[in-house]
């Protein structure tokens, strides 16, 4: 592994992140908010020159990564990223403790949306907007950022996309991958401005439009509300958000598709399709549970149904009610949505709706073989033949989540929880979702957890994050002998 071209990577990824800095700052100075400047200038003053000086020193070296260097770096990115972002919220003493302050920050680049904090419109609004930007940053992948510059560099990049980009396999939109990751991040700040231009629209201020559109797109949910979404109580900010959490849920690249006017790849898209229609039919059965018992209108029963169905569905996380509190069908049924996830090439979360497709078209196929041993099988999506080694490692990967959400929910249980509690937490954390259910509710947040269970947790969000073969092929002996 070549480690001074993984450094140098790392130098970019950092100097990008104290880079973002300068737009808390400036929230800090239009809010008054002086105290927190510091908290935002000393990583930038510290943690800029040092990778600046770096890069300067190691200009010469040119190369491409190889598939391992490549893995490593994504991993050693999102420590890195956690770890810097972090800094503000210590050194401003608003997150005293070293282990909240890098849960939160890993839970914002991971959009995850869990969160430590108990008091949150208490935080300095430009620590919530950093808070808050940190899922702007990590739902397209600060790494697919970093690759559309890396020719300067002289760094091929290639696997560090193919490493980091959510979903079972990268498509290429053009040939060269940092022309993809340009314009996978042009459509991100296309659909961004849109959003936010659309609260603003609907009454909220730029300030509480961005943050929520940061989170949204990002699939992340952190908002600086404590009810979240909730707190404006506004059914037209409901629709918009719930309208946005679903596009973000979307492969990015069928938006390049649409672009070029290709309707018919989008509309032959199986995994869109479904994806849609699971989203449709969980608002109806939950709408179902809610009328006549949580709400009197259809409208508003079929509204806050179809708002958090895509909320838990893309791993979003926002609320707009405490869902604790509905109907315990209601509950069931947003528990099963929380075990399947946006689309692959999305910036959500979970186990992908592709996977699923893929499994249970496998599972048909099994039992036609039990009929016609000897038939030739094949499964299809989007009108092309799956290969098996695909399927292989969709299986795999199914086998893994699950393995590590009972893993999870063991570790989880030792700190005293109950089983809901547990199990629901490793449900959050690993499909990057946030809330849950139990000690975790829509209205509940992760603070009672000890230190060495939100370390744990820390990881797992990556894991999640990076589609879980990333991070733990680290740990294999084949990694470090290969």
């Amino acid at each position: 592994m070549n480690m001074i071209l993984i450094l140098r990577v790392l130098s970019v990824l950092l100097l990008l992140i104290v880079g973002f800095m300068v737009a808390p700052i400036i929230v800090a100075f239009f809010y008054g908010e002086l105290m927190t400047i510091r908290a935002f200038l000393v990583p930038i003053v510290v943690v800029g020159p040092l990778a600046a000086l770096f890069l300067f020193a190691t200009r010469r070296r040119r190369g491409s990564l190889s598939t391992r260097s490549g893995f490593l770096l994504v991993t050693l990115s999102w420590l890195a990223a956690a770890a810097t972002g972090a800094v503000p919220f210590v050194l401003s003493g608003w997150i005293p403790g070293v282990t909240d302050a890098f849960f939160e920050t890993m839970s914002g680049f991971t959009t995850t949306g869990a969160t430590i904090l108990t008091d949150i419109e208490g935080l300095p609004a430009s620590l919530l907007f950093w808070r808050s930007l940190t899922h702007w940053l990590g739902g397209m992948g600060i790494i697919v950022l970093t690759v559309a510059i890396l020719p300067l560099l002289g760094v091929g990049g290639y696997q560090i996309m193919k490493a980091e980009a959510p979903g079972p396999s990268v498509d290429r939109l053009t040939p060269k991958i940092t022309q993809t990751a340009k314009i996978l991040w042009f459509i991100y700040l296309g659909l961004t401005v849109l959003q936010t231009t659309l609260l603003m629209v609907g009454g909220l201020s730029l300030y509480d439009a961005l943050t929520h559109t940061f989170g949204t797109l990002a699939t992340g949910g952190f908002s600086p509300k404590a009810a979240s979404v909730g707190h404006y109580a506004s059914p037209f900010v409901q629709i918009v958000v719930t309208v946005f959490m679903l596009a973000a849920g979307v492969n990015f690249i069928l938006y390049y598709r649409l672009l070029l006017g290709r309707l018919r790849v989008i509309a032959r898209n199986t995994e869109v399709k479904v994806y849609l229609a699971v989203f449709a039919a969980a608002t109806v059965a939950i709408a179902f549970a809610l009328y006549g018992r949580a709400y009197d209108g259809i409208g508003e029963s079929l509204r806050y149904a179809g708002f958090q169905a895509a909320s838990i569905l893309t791993t979003t996380g926002y609320a707009t009610a405490d869902f604790a509190q509905w109907p315990a069908v209601a509950q069931v049924l947003l528990f099963a949505l929380m075990f399947v996830g946006g689309s692959a090439g999305s910036t959500g979360g979970g186990i992908k709706v592709v996977r699923i497709v893929t499994l249970i078209k496998q599972g048909f196929n099994e039992m036609r073989y039990l009929v016609h041993p000897s038939g030739v099988f094949a499964i299809r999506l989007n009108g092309q033949v799956i290969r098996k080694d695909i399927v292989y490692s969709i299986a795999g990967f199914v086998f893994l989540y699950l393995l590590l959400l009972v893993v999870t929910a063991i570790v989880v249980a030792t700190g005293g929880n109950d089983i809901v509690t547990s199990f629901t937490t490793a449900l959050a954390t690993l499909g990057n979702i946030g809330p849950g259910f139990g000690r975790i509710g829509p209205v509940e947040s992760y603070a009672f957890f000890p230190d060495y269970i939100k370390w744990y947790l820390s990881v797992i969000m990556m894991i999640g994050r990076l589609e879980i073969y990333t991070v733990l092929v680290l740990v294999t002996p084949a990694f470090w002998r290969g």
